[in-house]
């Protein structure tokens, strides 16, 4: 049966706490061999390409993508894969851009780059951007977990947000980076399953299989994933899911994300070298088509299982997946299951909180950090840590209240992300931009893309293009009023063999401690 039943089996509830219990034992026992900043907030670049990759892909898949894709499929059809072919290209970008960059030198976190190329102020900004963006996203995050643990334990929102945020709070506390990663390779594999087995048991209570679901979707226009129309209109821009929209927006949108967002970035500056480092980036994009494509089709298949029997989905669609699942798995698959969507919530958060840690410790406390012992480095990353996980309550508290917590987490991190990614782009792409353009250029693109949303109808999914077009060219624009450093007969006696500004160093990084 689909209908609401507030049945609890002794042994659902065993696995899940037996689930929770494990993960935060498993995570916190990685604090051993911590000396350094470098062991807390780069695991000692000790982990392979293939758990980064997993690691990648428990991030960019999150709890959104477990409990509102299968809502978005069941709604509409299968359009959201297109933004999935610019998470590719964005890949590619990447791989081209970014990651060179990053590995001359030892880098902990993206926004030293900025330091690099542009100077302080630029750095604190670009760091300030993260900060603020993944807070609120995280808390978004946090808020879709949120729904799921209500329904299994019948209690509030706010009391399902503070149990997650605080079990991960201390196995990230305790284990760093090193936890983040291995817990992350857990953590998928367990979601994965979950995911797999939720598929097979919805297609068992549909007779005839996927058959009947292939042949009910595809009358319902269910199964179409490309929308090839095209026009230079409002109308147009204000689709979301479109191939064009899903091209350029998933495009920009990832190279935002994956390549100046201290989430994505950290995992790949814990790589061994630049190579392992391109190859768990790239491997990541093939487990991430297989696992969009695998939660819309369970959409789909709960589209057609709602519609044979003549029953009404819940008001939010969001509790429709999570809901499906405790309802109507047989005892302990159905724990399997909602495991699975804890260990996605907890991947990503635990992430979030080393990413804003070592953030906040870097860049803004770098010059302090230099005099301390090891020791008092290591205290203020775990207090750091703490500090985000308290100001992430109240935000994912907030957000809980919002009807499709997915669309609602990609639009927060699309309005700053075009910002972020036109400086990041001006710095590798260009040399005579200096810092004062680049800020002018972050003040136009952040007056553009609020103009964007807040007084027009275009989609999200064109926020980061729009945001990055703005950024960097009024930037380029404000580069022409810039003085010259040094009249050109000295430039040229102190110019660097690179070609770098002569008043930028060739390389930063924190002494090894």
């Amino acid at each position: 049966m689909l209908e609401d039943s507030s049945r609890m089996h002794f042994l659902d509830l065993t696995v899940i706490l037996a689930y929770l219990a494990g993960i935060t034992w498993f995570g916190a026992r990685f604090r051993r061999g911590q000396k350094s900043l470098r062991d807390y907030f780069l695991g000692g670049r000790s982990a392979p390409w293939w758990a980064i990759a997993l690691s990648i892909v428990s991030a960019e898949t999150s709890t959104l993508t477990i409990i509102s894709t299968p809502a978005l499929a069941f709604a509409g059809d299968l359009g959201f894969l297109q933004l999935v072919l610019g998470y590719l290209l964005a890949r590619i970008v990447i791989s081209v851009l970014f990651l060179p960059q990053y590995f001359r030198g030892e880098m902990f976190t993206a926004y030293e780059l900025m330091r690099r190329r542009f100077g302080e102020r630029i750095s604190k900004l670009t760091a300030s951007i993260f900060l603020v963006t993944r807070t609120l996203a995280e808390g978004v995050r946090v808020a879709a977990v949120a729904i799921v643990i209500s329904v299994v334990l019948g209690v509030g929102q706010t009391t399902a947000i503070v149990l997650i945020v605080a079990l991960t709070l201390f196995y990230t506390f305790e284990g760093g980076m090193t936890a983040v990663i291995w817990t992350d390779v857990v953590q998928m594999n367990l979601y994965v399953f979950g995911a797999v087995l939720s598929f097979a048991m919805i297609l068992r209570q549909i007779p005839g299989g996927w058959g009947h679901v292939s042949a009910v979707a595809s009358a319902a226009h269910k199964l179409s994933v490309f929308d090839f129309r095209f026009a230079p209109t409002l109308e147009f821009f204000s689709r979301k899911y479109t191939f064009w929209s899903g091209l350029a927006g998933g495009c920009f949108l990832t190279t935002a994300s994956h390549g100046t967002d201290q989430l994505m970035v950290q995992r790949l500056l814990a790589a061994r070298n630049e190579r392992q480092s391109r190859a768990a980036l790239m491997a990541s994009w093939v487990v991430i088509f297989v696992q969009f494509t695998l939660f819309l089709l369970i959409g789909v298949s709960l589209y057609v299982l709602y519609s044979d029997r003549g029953l009404a989905p819940p008001a939010k669609l969001d509790r429709l997946y999570p809901q499906f699942l405790w309802n109507n798995l047989p005892a302990g698959a159905a724990a399997l299951a909602i495991a699975a969507i804890l260990a996605a919530a907890m991947a990503n958060l635990s992430a979030a909180l080393n990413a804003l840690a070592s953030t906040t410790v870097v860049d803004f406390f770098r010059g302090r950090s230099r005099a301390r012992t090891p020791a008092a480095s290591l205290r203020l990353a775990r207090l750091a840590t703490v500090g985000w996980a308290v100001i992430m309550l109240p935000i994912a508290i907030r957000a809980s209240r919002s009807q499709s917590v997915l669309e609602t987490g990609l639009t927060i991190a699309a309005i700053p992300s075009g910002m972020l990614l036109g400086i990041f782009l001006l710095g590798v792409l260009t040399k005579k931009p200096r810092e004062g353009a680049a800020i002018a250029g972050a003040a136009a693109g952040l007056c553009g893309i609020l103009f964007v949303w807040l007084k027009t109808p275009i989609a999200f999914t064109w926020y980061v293009p729009v945001g990055t077009v703005i950024t960097f060219s009024a930037a380029l624009l404000a580069s022409r009023f810039e003085r010259p450093l040094l009249p050109p007969e000295e430039e040229a006696l102190v110019r660097v063999p690179t070609g770098r500004p002569p008043h930028l160093p060739s390389r930063h990084a924190l002494p090894e401690e």
